[in-house]
């Protein structure tokens, strides 16, 4: 790996509940960096010593070059739409670029970007692509002959009322585009593309049913870098039963998959926001180890916390914790220095012990420490 990085600044594009938990987290565990949260409106709160806010439309290139310009890094928490132009103008800027978007089109983009860049371009850096990259990876390492992989995560309301069984706690332009795009797999040890909401299958976690479905984006790279190593692997999203077969009457019976602008209408009209969530990752892996056939699981459940005073979700924290990891760990020079990064070339271990890598401490093994959160889980 490349030597320590000098980061002085940081640019977080928007200023949703993502991007300000992401300048929070930052100002948290890195009080040395200077930080601007940006956004096309005004972002709400004041400045204060660590984070400045601005007003920027990062869609008009001349303002996000010159923004660009007076940070060493940009990490950006806008809509996956906006991956691809802002990774290329980072790339012309010279600044080290991060992002969270589950879009495989913008992430083949932006690799192809990075054969000549002189920075890192790290997208994928959340829970789903993300830390779930991290874990898979771990576990494949953990077998001889690694024959199965199952990853699965959800971003659940704990207590959806309606008929989707299901609270909106994210993105509703990431969900649509999760729910509407194949899916990358490896089947028989060939990777190929399955369809969204495909692949249905019921368990229990815990003695509480949960059902899964094939979605998009959430395995990152690990197809391509587990090819050859591994005979079956898959992600699957976690939902409460019942939800997959709404979501594909009003999809596929109402064809609203080929109107997708009326279908984030109906439901940012319909279906409620949530702040009171859990995020759950589950991984199963199985194999031969010194000539005998095992499993390994790990299961691990994240709720929402304090973070500098305000209350924070689940999938709030558990998203931003993944590209505040890597961006430490490129400070630390535990990643290359520049080109395009996986998020499999980071070690889980590397990863959980960040300063943020508490807020996964599951995966370890141990319960969070006192001293490692403001708060118990709400």
């Amino acid at each position: 790996m490349a030597n320590k990085t000098q980061l002085d600044s940081v640019l977080v594009l928007g200023a949703g509940k993502i991007g300000s938990t992401v300048a929070d987290m930052l100002a948290q565990h890195h009080s040395q960096l200077r930080i601007t949260l940006a956004d096309q409106f005004d972002p709400s709160g004041q400045d204060d010593r660590q984070v400045r806010r601005i007003k920027l439309d990062a869609a008009r290139p001349d303002d996000l070059c010159t923004a660009l310009s007076g940070h060493d890094a940009v990490i950006n928490c806008l809509p996956y739409f906006m991956a691809q132009p802002v990774a290329a103008m980072a790339t012309t800027c010279g600044s080290h670029y991060f992002d969270l978007t589950e879009d495989v089109a913008a992430t083949e983009a932006i690799r192809r970007m990075a054969v000549n860049a002189s920075a890192v371009l790290m997208p994928q850096c959340g829970l789903a692509p993300g830390v779930v990259g991290m874990l898979g990876w771990e576990l494949a390492c953990r077998f001889d002959t690694l024959y199965d992989l199952r990853l699965r995560v959800g971003a659940l309301t704990r207590h959806a009322t309606n008929s989707l069984r299901y609270n909106f706690t994210w993105s509703i332009d990431g969900v649509i585009n999760e729910y509407c795009n194949p899916a990358d797999a490896i089947v028989n040890g060939e990777r190929v593309k399955v369809q969204p909401l495909e692949g249905h299958e019921t368990f229990t976690l815990d003695a509480e049913a949960f059902e899964a479905f094939n979605t998009a984006g959430g395995l990152g790279t690990l197809c391509e870098s587990l090819q050859g190593r591994v005979r079956n692997l898959d992600y699957k999203s976690i939902r409460y039963p019942g939800h997959r077969e709404a979501m594909n009457f009003l999809l596929h019976d109402l064809r609203l998959v080929e109107r997708r602008d009326l279908l984030r209408q109906v439901l940012e009209l319909a279906v409620p926001h949530s702040r009171d969530d859990v995020v759950i990752l589950f991984a199963a892996a199985s194999g031969l180890r010194e000539g005998r056939f095992e499993q390994e699981t790990c299961l691990a459940r994240i709720y929402g916390a304090s973070l500098r005073g305000k209350a924070r979700t689940a999938i709030e924290l558990s998203t931003a914790a993944g590209v505040v990891g890597a961006l430490e760990l490129l400070q630390q020079g535990k990643l290359p220095a520049q080109g395009f990064v996986r998020q499999e070339q980071v070690t889980l271990q590397d990863f959980l012990r960040t300063r943020v890598g508490h807020h996964y401490a599951q995966l370890a093994g141990r319960a969070p420490l006192p001293a490692e959160r403001e708060a118990e889980p709400a």
